[in-house]
């Protein structure tokens, strides 16, 4: 497999180290629960999802990249501090 880094371009999935699902993060005075849930429940259903990855053999960047689960597809990639800044 082979993920598109928009900084490198299109690179081997060894490059890379996947951290799991792309999740928005509760707030920080958010109750325990609410950070119960961000770090141990996820609903892992097939299909297209978001997913957080680093460029460790690479340029050193955070991507978020979407992927569909069941084929393996990278529908793309785009820097994560690119996402961070359109969340807000």
């Amino acid at each position: 497999m082979r993920l598109p880094c928009p900084l490198c371009g299109t690179r081997d999935l060894r490059e890379f180290y996947c951290q799991g699902a792309a999740l928005p993060r509760p707030a920080p005075d958010a109750d325990q629960a609410a950070w119960a849930d961000y770090v141990h429940l996820r609903d892992n259903l097939p299909g297209e999802v978001q997913e957080l990855w680093h460029h460790t053999q690479g340029c050193g960047a955070w991507l978020v990249v979407t992927r569909n689960t069941v084929s393996h597809e990278i529908l793309g990639a785009k820097l994560a501090v690119d996402r961070k800044e359109t969340a807000q």
